[in-house]
């Protein structure tokens, strides 16, 4: 491997001229500058990034640990963050725990599992000196992942963390169900049931909220026998519908588009058809929303946003060690207009 050294002993120059010409330092000639460049390309010499971080106290590297990487909102997050740190001149190293994968849904509480998992990951990466880490977390939640004793600056994308002093980045699930459900009442719909996930998972709680806060705004009594709870999947989507009263509503709010597909299939079932017959809306943008006919109106997720907006807090901690107790960075939804909503 060339070494700095040989390229300072080819050109007959000092090492610190050769490394004052690769870091862009002034006080060295032209022609001598240009001759250590010549030999630097012609010997392949690349800088050691380690070595450098070392000597800066920077390594330039950023950790990404991600819940699983297989969660279908994860892989657009990762990239927010690493076009981010790509525009910095930053690199990234990134580390999937696999959760889903290994015990699928049975983790969020088993705090010793997870940390089974997690703890030699963030002793690895301390071990290397990465200048700051990002947890990509597969759904809302407040996980005990970073120590307080964790000295590394950490930001939580799509989750919070129990350390106050790791900010927060998630979607703005409150305010994206209410535009949707403030969309369906000015198509004219008063009778609107909801299929949510889990009752006490986050997402859904807030964005019962906004669904809420919607129905009061425009007069409507909330009626708790329209919302049905179980999760994201389409097959709960077509167990939960047959519990509506089907003939008593004109629309139905599925806070995930998998949901809505089992709507959809129910719905067929029964001859009826989404955005005739009853007005069906969704939650995501996932591809399953662009091939139901109808194509699903929904709400597509902010993710590669959420992923530079996490890098960014990250760098300010990082570069102005900006840090905030209780930080929380809200993105919205973005709003997806198609043909499964009709109007009344």
């Amino acid at each position: 491997m060339v070494t700095i050294r040989d390229i300072a002993e080819e050109c007959k120059v000092s090492i610190t001229t050769v490394s004052n010409v690769i870091n862009g330092k002034a006080k060295v000639g032209e022609k001598t500058r240009q001759t250590i460049l010549e030999v630097i390309e012609k010997r392949g010499y690349r800088p050691n990034s380690i070595a450098q971080g070392l000597r800066s106290q920077k390594t330039k590297n950023i950790a990404i640990i991600a819940d699983d990487i297989a969660q279908f909102s994860t892989p657009e997050i990762i990239e927010g963050i690493m076009s981010c740190c790509e525009k910095r001149g930053y690199r990234t190293t990134v580390k999937n725990l696999r959760m889903y994968a290994r015990w699928q849904d049975t983790w969020y509480d088993n705090d010793i599992a997870f940390h089974s998992v997690l703890n030699p990951i963030l002793e690895e990466l301390d071990s290397h000196m990465v200048d700051g880490t990002i947890y990509v977390a597969g759904h809302a939640r407040k996980i005990n992942c970073f120590p307080e004793s964790y000295n590394t600056p950490a930001v939580m994308a799509y989750a919070y963390d129990q350390n106050p002093l790791v900010p927060s980045v998630l979607i703005d699930d409150e305010k994206s169900a209410y535009q949707m459900i403030r969309y369906l009442i000015q198509k004219g719909h008063r009778k609107i049931a909801v299929l949510g996930g889990k009752e006490d998972n986050l997402h859904t709680q807030r964005r019962l909220k906004g669904y809420q806060r919607a129905l009061y705004e425009a007069q409507i009594l909330y009626n708790p026998t329209l919302i049905r709870y179980s999760d994201w999947t389409i097959a709960a989507g077509y167990d939960e519908v047959k519990k509506l009263p089907i003939n008593e509503i004109t629309a139905i709010f599925c806070m995930s588009d998998r949901m809505a597909g089992g709507v959809y299939r129910y719905l067929d079932e029964l001859g009826l058809r989404a955005g005739r017959d009853i007005a069906v809306a969704g939650f995501d943008d996932q591809e399953i929303s662009k091939v139901m006919i109808p194509e699903l109106t929904t709400m597509a997720l902010p993710l590669q946003e959420i992923g530079r907006a996490s890098a960014e807090l990250l760098f300010r901690q990082i570069e102005k060690g900006e840090v905030e107790k209780n930080r929380e960075m809200l993105i919205p939804c973005f709003f997806v207009e198609r043909d499964s909503v009709m109007e009344i």
